[in-house]
């Protein structure tokens, strides 16, 4: 049975309360929640929603966008050149229709244009997982207020998603940069509301963020307050990315849990020399993957090479390909409900060369 038909999706906000941004372009349909959702300046926040077709319907891709974070005064100045993040959700890189990857429905190729699509655009700063506005002083002495919406905003989505997507039979939470970080904290909540679904839990662009100063953004970004109940485990002044992933797994145990990753991601060593880490990225990514797979049952990984930022939404996700696996494939496989290998361009010399 499908989800939702197009004209259940045009009148989205009886379901819901908040209202459509202007009418659907092609097969997608922007909503705008209301509520106490925003973004970073108090502008409204939106997300975009697809119908699946056929039997695919009964299949849920639920992606957060990516878009950098902030957690300083000078970073968080939306108007920066160049900006930290993307504080804006009615701006190109938070619209579906113009990314390829698993977003290009022409492509024959695509494992999942002919599932249900619910995309979360991302404007926060605070990796989808804030829950707390935030005064910064900038360096010329003024202040400046961001919302940290990010899980107000995604329990927006997952609300939407509650309302119309039923009786889901596979679904991918996945998620690109920033979305990668939130992606297995919503996987769990996801699987929980469905406990009849196959979950499969995507982060794609974010597997070496290895540094001390982590737990001080989870701080600063409000995660802790109110956070779900099962995360308490989890080591509050020492807290990493990874905790919150294994706490995750466990609250979830019979979710899949994978990732995505370039061996020397630019944007992710960008971010970490924001934070004062000069490291190269791919001994950081090792070490996090290596513990990830001895805490987490079935914890599989594609690291291909180069320093392409995310793989999900742009043309190289049709090419990269590595221990004679491309991208594509091994993402076809999860969206099959096969199990995946472990792949890897393993040698710091090969994965230090361009993606292929």
């Amino acid at each position: 049975m499908r989800f939702f038909t197009a004209l259940a999706a045009i009148a989205i906000s009886l379901a819901f309360t908040g209202t459509q941004a202007g009418a659907a372009e092609g097969s997608w349909t922007t909503i705008e929640p209301g509520g106490e959702t925003s973004c970073a300046t108090g502008t409204p926040y939106s997300f975009h929603v697809k119908p699946g077709d056929g039997a695919d319907a009964e299949k849920l891709l639920l992606f957060l966008n990516g878009g950098g974070a902030c957690w300083a005064g000078d970073l968080c100045i939306p108007e920066s050149e160049p900006s930290a993040y993307v504080p804006y959700a009615d701006v190109p890189p938070n619209d579906p229709r113009g990314q390829k990857g698993v977003f290009d429905l022409t492509n024959p190729e695509n494992p999942v244009s002919s599932w249900t699509h619910v995309y979360a655009s991302y404007c926060t700063g605070d990796v989808h997982i804030g829950n707390r506005d935030v005064t910064y002083k900038t360096s010329g002495g003024t202040d400046l207020t961001i919302r940290h919406r990010g899980r107000t905003n995604v329990e927006a989505v997952l609300a939407w998603v509650y309302d119309n997507v039923k009786t889901p039979k596979r679904i991918i939470v996945a998620g690109s940069s920033a979305g990668a970080i939130a992606a297995p904290l919503y996987a769990a909540e996801v699987a929980h509301h469905y406990p009849s679904a196959e979950v499969i839990a995507l982060a794609d662009g974010a597997g070496g963020y290895r540094d001390e100063k982590v737990s001080g953004l989870i701080e600063n970004w409000g995660f802790w307050d109110g956070a779900p109940e099962w995360t308490t485990a989890i080591p509050r002044e020492s807290a990493t990315f990874e905790d919150i992933d294994r706490a995750a797994a466990a609250h979830a145990p019979n979710m899949r849990f994978t990732e995505f990753d370039t061996a020397y991601d630019s944007v992710q060593e960008m971010f970490l020399r924001l934070l004062g880490n000069e490291a190269p990225l791919y001994p950081l990514l090792q070490k996090n993957r290596d513990e990830l797979a001895d805490a987490i049952p079935g914890f599989q990984s594609y690291t291909a090479r180069g320093t392409a930022h995310t793989l999900l939404r742009y043309p190289w996700f049709y090419t990269f390909e590595e221990e004679g696996v491309r991208t594509v494939d091994w993402f076809r496989a999860l969206a099959n409900g096969e199990n995946v290998e472990s792949v890897s361009c393993r040698e710091p010399e090969i994965c230090a060369l361009p993606g292929e």
